[in-house]
């Protein structure tokens, strides 16, 4: 299980510190989402600020790219410190060469589906990618409420990397707070990114504490139970 603090939710006028609360947390991963205001309709930060933070701790840094042309900071962004780089499936027809560029860099490659796209859309790439990210919220804000009919998605997901052998990590982002992050954890997710639940904490090494532990027990339900509310 990896529980990774997403630091869109953190305070910016801190970042350093926000890091540093991370570093020391026992979270396993750092997610990073990088807006470009033309895929999403808002703005985040770029490859300088990853590189800036970079120094600041040994954590795994994901990097989720909401870019409608990521192609041009792939590079940028590997050379920033990133140690896994996700684009969109929604991408259509440049999401093969866009993954083996990625892997070509040498970095782990995440594939991501937004809501309203199929699960099967990621179907072909499987084969291809380390971790597969399932959007339960429309991507752009933090803060927003969890969209539970994304659930069957993630139970699917684990499925086919069941019945394929495959090892892809299945990771679920948005509105993933204490009880959400259960219910996606008895679908089959193993990567929970949460933003406000955790930055939120006085004391963010207990909420990374609390979810993990959490996570574990509910991820000891059966994959094909229902998780949607009655």
């Amino acid at each position: 299980m990896r529980i990774a603090p997403s630091l869109l939710a953190a305070n910016f006028a801190k970042l350093g510190k926000e890091v540093a609360r991370v570093d020391s947390s026992g979270a396993d991963w750092l997610h990073l989402d990088i807006m470009d205001g033309n895929f999403v309709p808002n703005i985040s930060f770029g490859p300088a600020v990853v590189k800036t933070l970079r120094p600041l701790t040994s954590k795994f840094f994901d990097v989720h790219l909401m870019c409608a042309k990521p192609d041009v900071l792939l590079e940028p962004f590997v050379k920033a410190g990133a140690d896994q780089i996700a684009v969109h499936v929604e991408l259509g027809s440049a999401v093969t060469a866009l993954l083996w560029r990625i892997k070509s860099l040498g970095v782990k490659v995440g594939l991501v589906v937004n809501p309203p796209t199929p699960i099967e859309q990621v179907r072909p790439y499987l084969d291809k990618i380390d971790h597969l990210l399932v959007m339960t919220v429309n991507p752009g804000f933090g803060g927003q409420s969890f969209i539970y009919e994304t659930l069957p998605k993630v139970q699917r997901a684990f499925t086919w990397r069941q019945s394929r052998g495959l090892s892809y990590t299945i990771g679920v982002d948005g509105g993933v707070d204490f009880k959400t992050a259960v219910d996606c954890a008895g679908a089959g997710a193993d990567t929970f990114i949460s933003g406000t639940s955790l930055f939120g904490q006085h004391s963010l090494r207990g909420g990374v504490r609390k979810m993990r532990k959490l996570v574990k027990a509910a991820s000891c339900l059966p994959a094909n139970q229902s998780v949607l509310p009655a």
